[in-house]
């Protein structure tokens, strides 16, 4: 993973596990959002070339949408994978990971983004 700015790395998984906590998410979903948004922020520094990607957090009702913004224009692309290929899962992850997750873009850059439902 790279960890070009690893302090905002951490304040961004404390404030989603603190608000995912509050609003009363199980500690396996809370670790599967945290693994996605590493994921989503590791993506905007390498490919977006971002240093400092933007992160929202919101809970609307019983669903977690978090959007990471990087600086790229260029769209995700799903890529077909050798076995021994040493990067290029990380959106595979974030599809198994999440419910649902998607891209949109903006004036400048895109939002890449996940949804998890909590548990009935």
């Amino acid at each position: 993973m790279c960890n070009r700015n690893t302090p905002s790395l951490t304040v961004a998984r404390d404030a989603l596990r603190s608000a995912m906590t509050h609003a009363g998410f199980r500690p396996d979903v809370i670790a599967d959002a945290e693994l996605a948004l590493v994921e989503l922020i590791a993506n905007a520094w390498r490919h977006g070339r971002t240093a400092s990607p933007v992160v929202l957090v919101l809970i609307l009702g019983r669903t977690l949408r978090v959007s990471v913004g990087d600086d790229s224009s260029d769209l995700p692309e799903h890529r077909t994978l050798v076995d021994l290929a040493e990067s290029g899962r990380g959106l595979q992850l974030v599809q198994g990971l999440t419910h649902r997750w998607g891209t949109e873009p903006q004036k400048r850059g895109k939002l890449v983004w996940f949804e998890l439902d909590q548990a009935a």
